[in-house]
């Protein structure tokens, strides 16, 4: 009996650190595309938004006139991962960013920009993974002017903490991480991705 095949998770190409998105999922046999303009949403089983400058990153969605069109697909039920910029840009509210600077509101989550500090403070820290057994190695979490959570609401399961602030979290098909789980050779977060979107989907 033959594997059912699955349509391919976009993964958005307009910066960022995409390439590495592709390759962790492609180490779980899961097929990806570039996405870069709205016919690339078409077919989609899921989409990845990977970290960037989320200021940057919203005016591309715009002048690329992907913005609505990925809207209006999170409105229909598309499941999506958003790491560091991609947070911002799905969550409910942004603290300290542009006033023209859109989000999604994907998540009820209300994020600080860069809320870890700038370039210089960048850190790596061990993260516990709630979705893991409890003789699980820790997750490496890399974490590059991240956006911290500020308030989350009661619809939003914690998936991973930092010094008591999620840092990892979902509400239904939304998936948010404030570090960069691409840059690891650990495809924890992406398979649990997958996973959730695959039981949804069942």
């Amino acid at each position: 009996m033959h594997p059912v095949s699955r349509p391919p998770i976009g993964v958005l190409a307009l910066q960022g650190a995409f390439a590495a998105h592709q390759q962790r999922l492609a180490e779980l046999d899961v097929a990806s595309i570039q996405v870069r303009r709205p016919a690339d949403l078409d077919g989609l089983h899921g989409l990845v938004m990977p970290g960037g400058e989320s200021t940057t990153m919203s005016m591309l969605l715009t002048s690329s006139e992907l913005f609505d069109p990925i809207a209006e697909r999170i409105h229909d039920g598309l499941a999506v991962l958003g790491t560091c910029a991609g947070m911002i840009l799905l969550a409910r509210e942004v603290l300290d960013g542009r006033t023209d600077q859109r989000c999604l509101g994907a998540i009820d989550l209300v994020v600080r920009r860069n809320g870890y500090g700038r370039q210089l403070d960048s850190f790596e820290c061990d993260l516990a993974l709630r979705s893991g057994t409890p003789d699980e190695p820790p997750f490496r979490g890399v974490f590059i002017r991240a956006p911290k959570v500020e308030a989350w609401g009661a619809g939003v399961e914690v998936l991973a903490e930092h010094e008591g602030v999620p840092v990892l979290a979902r509400q239904r098909r939304i998936t948010v991480a404030s570090f960069h789980p691409e840059l690891t050779r650990d495809a924890r977060v992406h398979a649990e991705f997958v996973h959730h979107l695959e039981m949804e989907s069942s």
